[in-house]
């Protein structure tokens, strides 16, 4: 007589919920469509808050359950308050979170138990662009480098699998590597 274990993995995701709204959204696809949205008041100098409290997806306007501020600034070494992250690090925070809930979730779907994660995002940039020291210098990073530590019950093959398949579905690592049509007005 064989004797069965159920293997139970825990890595806080909600597959089932995921699994059912792709299935919702497979049977209503204009169901899907999201605007994500931002606010951002200046503060002084180079500091400023963006509010997030809502977004419209599922056909209808939606609500958080609480209001999100992020501060960004710059650091003293350009005369600033330094009260928060500089707006590109605060994309780097983006791709780099938007990876890790990818990794746990497909971990989570493979049935691979995660024991730690930890990912390192590195971006280079040259600031004679921003500075308008030499206009041939690119305003954005040179390059972005993702490092990911990662400790599984799982092969380094499945660990590698599951880091693809993250970077396959990131909506981040998408918008960072693919140009994006963005339109600026004045109200």
């Amino acid at each position: 007589m064989t004797q069965q274990t159920e293997v139970t993995t825990d890595n806080g995701v909600d597959l089932a919920a995921i699994l059912d709204a792709r299935n919702a959204l497979t049977d209503a696809p204009e169901a899907a469509q999201f605007t994500w949205r931002a606010e951002c008041d200046w503060i002084n100098g180079v500091h400023s808050k963006t509010t997030i409290t809502g977004f419209y997806g599922l056909g209808e306007e939606q609500e958080r359950s609480k209001e999100f501020g992020i501060d960004a600034d710059h650091p003293p070494q350009f005369s600033a308050s330094d009260e928060g992250a500089t707006p590109v690090e605060i994309v780097l925070s983006g791709l780099a979170s938007c990876l890790m809930a990818g990794l746990a979730t497909v971990a989570q779907n493979r049935d691979i138990q995660l024991r730690s994660a930890k990912a390192r995002v590195e971006g280079d940039m040259d600031l004679q662009g921003i500075m308008g020291i030499n206009s041939d210098v690119r305003n954005g990073f040179r390059s972005i480098r993702v490092e990911f530590e990662i400790d599984a019950d799982a092969t380094p093959d499945e660990v590698a699998a599951l880091v693809a398949q993250s970077q396959k579905r990131s909506a981040v690592f998408d918008i960072i590597t693919n140009p994006s049509l963005v339109h600026v007005t004045i109200k």
